[in-house]
């Protein structure tokens, strides 16, 4: 009996050893992919929004009620028509009382004229008679434009962008009830991090593109920085001005839009690139002869999708993408399509 055990744990034993050899000698399925050249390219990313070039706000000087609306949002407008009235009951009564006032005082201007000519009264009440005159005239001339500035005018030709306010609604004097977009092109605002922002400068490139036109992409370069920072966002605002930027009623681009931007740093052509399924850290396993082997490199710009190695790997090496934990050093391997390769049954 103790024979037949011992015979027994003889043959486990050595079935074990043969099923560790065979496991060894068996060559694991990965899946590899060669390195590629082409554009490095290292960049900043920031994310912005499309506006125009320049906007301009129309508010009232002075509080009241909207009693008409004269222009809806996306209308053209011309220089000195008329957006919004605002209700100036109260301005109307007293540019009538002060024409009223101007009238008397120039018929008395006139009449003390008449009479200085005939030499009934001295000159200097004609003096008088016309000083009061053009007081009356300059107290005039404020009412009539204290009740103008309740008529909301565009400033400039352009487009109205945005309507705040309904008729009937009261007012306070200084809120932005329409805001214009004069025809300049439209350019994207970006907010860039205090950590990037020393490595961007005025005339840089920058590729956008935006999720509601996932198809285009959009070049511009950097118009301006501004010099202060947000101390609450750390970033600093970046203004990009668009190449062959549309006006603001032109184009696909509309304002408001998001952009993601890269902001390019610097571009090399015909680097050696390879996915980043294929890297581990500073290193990537190298298929060769049948056996794979643990390569360390140096990598250079990293991208979304691809990393550029700049030692370490040569063209034409194969590289393991999404190397298994399991991998030796020497191990044998062969390569696989990523179906296979990715088969549970394959990650030994």
């Amino acid at each position: 009996m103790q024979r037949k055990t011992a015979i027994a744990i003889a043959l486990a034993a050595l079935t074990t050893g043969a099923v560790t050899i065979v496991w060894w000698q068996w060559p694991a399925r990965v899946e590899t992919a060669l390195p590629t050249r082409g554009p490095a390219i290292e960049a900043v990313y920031a994310t912005g929004t499309v506006e125009p070039t320049v906007m301009v706000p129309v508010a009232p000087r002075a509080g009241g009620r909207l009693v008409a609306i004269e222009a809806e949002e996306g209308a053209p407008v011309k220089r000195g028509q008329v957006l919004a009235r605002i209700e100036s009951i109260d301005l109307d009564q007293t540019v009538l009382e002060m024409r009223a006032r101007e009238q008397l005082a120039r018929a008395q201007f006139e009449r003390t004229r008449n009479l200085v000519e005939k030499r009934f009264v001295a000159p200097a009440e004609l003096d008088r008679t016309r000083s009061e005159l053009q007081v009356a005239q300059a107290a005039a001339k404020r009412a009539q434009a204290q009740r103008d500035y309740n008529q909301l005018v565009a400033p400039a030709d352009g487009m109205v962008l945005r309507r705040d306010g309904e008729a009937g609604q009261f007012v306070p004097a200084g809120q932005a009830v329409f805001t214009l977009a004069c025809c300049a092109p439209l350019r994207v605002t970006a907010e860039v991090d205090e950590e990037d922002i020393a490595r961007v400068a005025v005339g840089q490139k920058v590729t956008m593109r935006s999720d509601a036109l996932p198809k285009r992409l959009f070049d511009g370069e950097v118009a301006e920085i501004t010099p202060k920072g947000d101390p609450v966002s750390r970033s600093y605002r970046v203004r990009v001005r668009l190449a062959d930027a549309p006006a603001v009623d032109a184009g696909p681009l509309r304002s408001g839009m998001t952009m993601d931007a890269n902001l390019i740093v610097s571009r090399r052509e015909g680097a050696l690139l390879i996915p980043n399924r294929a890297l581990k850290g500073d290193a990537v396993w190298v298929l060769a002869q049948g056996r794979v082997k643990r390569r360390t490199v140096n990598k250079g710009v990293v991208g979304g999708e691809r990393t550029e190695i700049v030692t370490g790997l040569a063209d034409g090496e194969e590289v393991v993408l999404s190397p298994p934990d399991a991998l030796r050093d020497g191990q044998r391997a062969r390569s696989a399509p990523a179906s296979a390769a990715s088969a549970p049954s394959t990650q030994r």
